[in-house]
């Protein structure tokens, strides 16, 4: 009965059953629900049966008699939702030659009656929950042509006589928990084809036994602590059927010799990224005349990207992100004619983008962000009519864009941001309807916005910030029905802006900087003026105000005088900087906070609570009024204006203005409805779940507000009291760090400032604030550190179960990186493939497991990292950015 790849629904009828003569029962690839009718368990005559890919359920039945199929050779009940342990009642089934349970919950351990069965040459049993060690009688299966126990809990070593399995084609133990180093007596398999050990904890180097197997398609180790040179290469040279090397995110060191191009001129995967390897890529490289991937990215090297490589007619993929590679991109790159996938990110490459980049006719991956790419882009880029991402931003590109960016038509995101371009925006640019993502800021282009951005029917992104663009903002970009953020900020737009669509939950962050906007009173931009009226009308109101104006300088002049003349000298800080300044008085701020009801009340501490509050212009903000009996709380009123009027960024809580007197301050700070980080991890609801992209994509926020503070402003600002707390959510949940009441300054090329009073808060706080008592750039790292260690696990660092010598970093650095599931965050786990996932991805369960437990672990390690113990060891908050970003990228990537 051959009944599969239909779209059979319900469940198995109970009659089928009674089939006692049925010798073949396949239902494979159907929408089938509930458990399998145990009569079916009893089928004597049953030889063929096959469940895989249905929504079935329950447990294999357990007893002798429940369970009588001896004629059974081909198991299949993959890709369902099976429970419970593989039943020793199975081992009755002599004749099993094929055993499939992938992609189910079988749990214990993996069974060791298996070796009792005599036929089975295929066992998979992969993407399972199944615990304990690799079962060394599994060995004694010699006719055994597939071994896959990938993606489950296994720990130990693997058994060295696995060796004995001589006839394995296929071997794949893969994202597990095995330690120890790989044993030579694999290396004996002469028949292997693909050996996959990847995610694992393996030590040592790769076995030089491997150059005696002469049939192997594909090695991959990726994912391990191996380590050492790549001397191992030579070895590999005689497997002439090699055609996939995968070895990256392990800790080799040292060159890439001249040995690479030994390899079996049949290899198409070449895959070592995110190791410590140095030097110059190797001019041999272009003798692996198959190769269709050059991933190299995240290491050190260095060199100008070898001409060579320009003869590799097959190569479709080339990606050399994050090293210091120099040099030009050389013209010769035009002759990759296959070429889909180029990273050129995060190197040091300069000169210009060569024009015969427009030969690369398959290109569909263009990036070269942080670089120090000059001159122009050439015209023949906007003919390559698949671009799907371009990203040129911060280079030092200028001129203007093409008035036809028509051929590319396919593109969804295109960054050119912080460059030196411009001119005008073409009309062209607003009819491209693939775009998703645009982001031109921080260049130089000016005139209007055109009209035809309102034709961007698919755009969920737009930032055209930091430029000089002026005129109105065009009417049609409220109707662009899946724009959720819009940046116009700091330009010179003038008049109405628009009341619907996006426009309907736009910030102020979003629109700062244009002084001539009106008609968006709820954020505090005032109602636009009737056109019509008269010059007389005009003197009319503008006088009375300048004369106001006048009255209240005076007596501000006055007030100041007198304060100057008392002895108990006051510090007042000056706000003339703050962006649009407006004056709140007290009894504003009273009416809007209902008197500081505790209806208002969202936050509170040693120093003051926080409300929210509703100005007579009916804007929402969160009011910060400060306990004036507690001695600290004018310093800390003092710092943390200075600090947030200098340092502006979209990621940094901003000050709309302030009110102070003797008795009274208070901040006025832009409200964030989706409160604090701090309450989404403890006190959140059914509703409130943070999945392993979200968390990750807050914590890129927050790196990329403290690297903007460490090394990009003009003085350097210490947070000192980075935590969940301080950081606040936006409406989009973007975030957004607060609270600067006792951040510090570094001024000149001091590296360290001396700490006075309370540094911090318990748990955040760096070892050398109680040791040596400074703070420098290195603390507030220690604190993301320990912060980002936090949003992964749901554990505050003051948890009770931390205490005496264990803390939050010591316990997850034992799991790491074996044991993650232990102490990660179940809702990481259980919301990274639902939440994260789109509708229409095609990647099954175990490739979303493998991208989401290597991305964790990545996170996970540039935790401990930024929380090591000596300040040198931390990784600085601008390289932060960098690998956070190149994780967000890759798990992107993977989960379309």
């Amino acid at each position: 009965m051959w009944l599969g790849r239909n779209r059979l629904t319900g469940g198995i009828p109970d009659a089928i059953g009674s089939l006692r003569k049925l010798e073949i029962l396949v239902l494979e690839l159907n929408l089938l629900t509930g458990t399998v009718p145990a009569a079916i368990f009893n089928m004597s005559m049953l030889r063929i049966f096959g469940l895989g890919n249905n929504n079935l359920f329950g447990s294999l039945p357990a007893g002798n008699k429940s369970f009588n199929l001896p004629m059974l050779q081909k198991l299949g009940l993959s890709q369902n939702h099976f429970t419970g342990y593989i039943q020793p009642a199975l081992a009755r089934s002599k004749n099993l030659e094929i055993l499939s349970l992938s992609i189910n919950n079988f749990t214990g351990p993996v069974p060791a009656w298996l070796a009792t069965m005599p036929r089975l040459s295929t066992i998979i049993l992969a993407a399972n929950n199944l615990v304990g060690k690799i079962p060394v009688e599994l060995s004694n299966l010699t006719d055994l042509v597939m071994l896959d126990l990938s993606v489950n809990q296994l720990e130990g070593e693997i058994p060295p006589e696995i060796g004995y399995l001589r006839n394995l084609n296929n071997l794949s133990f893969s994202t597990n928990l095995l330690t120890g180093s790989i044993p030579e007596s694999i290396g004996n398999i002469s028949s292997i084809r693909s050996l996959d050990l990847t995610l694992n904890a393996f030590t040592g180097s790769i076995p030089t036994t491997f150059r005696n197997i002469h049939s192997r398609t594909g090695l991959y180790v990726d994912g391990n602590k191996l380590s050492g040179n790549l001397n191992f290469l030579h070895g590999l040279s005689n497997c002439k059927n090699l055609t996939a090397l995968g070895m990256s995110s392990n800790s080799f060191t040292g060159s890439i010799s001249d040995y690479l191009g030994n390899l079996s001129s049949q290899l198409q995967y070449f895959i070592a990224s995110s190791n410590s390897l140095t030097g110059s890529i190797p001019d041999t490289i272009a003798n692996l005349s198959s190769l269709r991937t050059i991933d190299l990215d995240g290491n050190q090297l260095s060199g100008a990207i070898p001409v060579p490589i320009s003869t590799l007619d097959n190569l479709q993929e080339l990606n050399l992100f994050n090293n210091t590679m120099t040099g030009a991109i050389p013209e010769e790159i035009s002759r990759l004619k296959r070429l889909v996938i180029l990273h050129l990110d995060k190197n040091q490459l300069s000169g210009s983008i060569p024009s015969s980049v427009g030969n690369l006719t398959e290109l569909q991956y263009l990036t070269s962000s942080l670089n120090s790419l000059s001159s122009t882009i050439p015209l023949s880029l906007w003919r390559l009519s698949k671009l799907i991402i371009l990203d040129l931003s911060y280079n030092m590109l200028s001129g203007p864009l093409p008035t036809d960016m028509s051929q590319v038509k396919q593109i969804a995101q295109m960054d050119l941001s912080s460059n030196l371009m411009t001119d005008g925006l073409p009309d062209s640019l607003g009819r491209l309807q693939m775009l998703t993502y645009l982001n031109l800021s921080n260049n130089l282009f000016h005139e209007q916005v055109p009209s035809s951005f309102g034709e961007l029917v698919s755009i969920e992104t737009m930032d055209l910030s930091y430029n000089a663009l002026q005129g109105s903002i065009p009417r049609s970009l409220a109707n662009l029905t899946f724009l959720t953020s819009l940046n116009l900020s700091f330009n010179k737009l003038d008049g109405p802006i628009p009341d619907s669509g996006v426009f309907s939950n736009i910030t102020l962050e979003s629109l700062r900087g244009n002084n001539a906007l009106c008609g968006l009173p709820r954020v505090g931009i005032s109602p636009c003026q009737s056109n019509h009226r008269s010059r007389k009308s005009l003197i009319e109101v503008i006088l009375p105000a300048v004369m106001g104006f006048a009255i209240l300088a005076i007596c501000l002049c006055i007030l100041i005088r007198k304060q100057i003349k008392k002895p108990r000298r006051i510090s007042v800080p000056s706000e003339s900087n703050i962006v649009n300044y407006q004056l709140i008085s007290f009894h504003e701020l009273v009416r809007a906070t209902e008197n500081s009801s505790q209806g208002n009340l969202i936050g509170s501490g040693n120093l003051g609570k926080v409300f929210k509050g509703q100005l007579d212009d009916e804007s929402i903000v969160a009011v910060k009024v400060l306990n004036m009996q507690h001695e600290r709380a004018s310093v800390s009123f003092d710092t943390e204006c200075r600090a947030l009027r200098m340092a502006r960024h979209r990621n940094l809580v901003r000050i709309l203005t302030t009110c102070s007197n003797f008795d009274f301050k208070a901040l006025v700070l832009q409200y964030m409805p989706n409160g604090s980080l701090d309450s989404w991890l403890y006190s959140r609801n059914s509703q409130q779940c943070l999945g392993f992209l979200k968390r990750l994509e807050i914590m890129l926020d927050v790196a990329m507000a403290m690297e903007y503070l460490h090394h990009q402003h003009t003085e350097v600002v210490i947070h000192c009291d980075l935590k969940p707390s301080n950081v606040l959510l936006d409406e989009g949940m973007t975030a957004h760090v607060a609270d600067f009441g006792i951040a510090k300054l570094l001024l000149g090329d001091d590296n360290s400032i001396a700490l006075t009073g309370e540094p911090g808060t318990i748990g955040y706080m760096a070892p050398e604030y109680g040791s040596a008592g400074k703070a420098s750039r290195m603390s507030d790292v220690f604190s993301y550190g320990i912060m980002l260690l936090e949003v992964f696990t749901g554990k505050r660092p003051t948890n009770p179960m931390f205490g005496g010598e264990l803390s939050l970093r010591q316990w997850v650095s034992e799991a790491f990186p074996t044991r993650l599931i232990d102490v990660v965050d179940p809702e990481v786990l259980s919301n990274g493939r639902k939440g994260d996932c789109p509708a229409d991805n095609h990647s099954t369960l175990q490739e979303q497991s493998i991208t989401l437990n290597t991305c964790l672990a990545s996170v996970i390690e540039l935790s401990l990292r930024c929380s090591s113990t000596t300040p040198d060891e931390r990784t600085p908050m601008d390289k932060v950015v960098v690998k956070l970003n190149k994780i967000k990228a890759d798990y992107c990537l993977q989960m379309r």
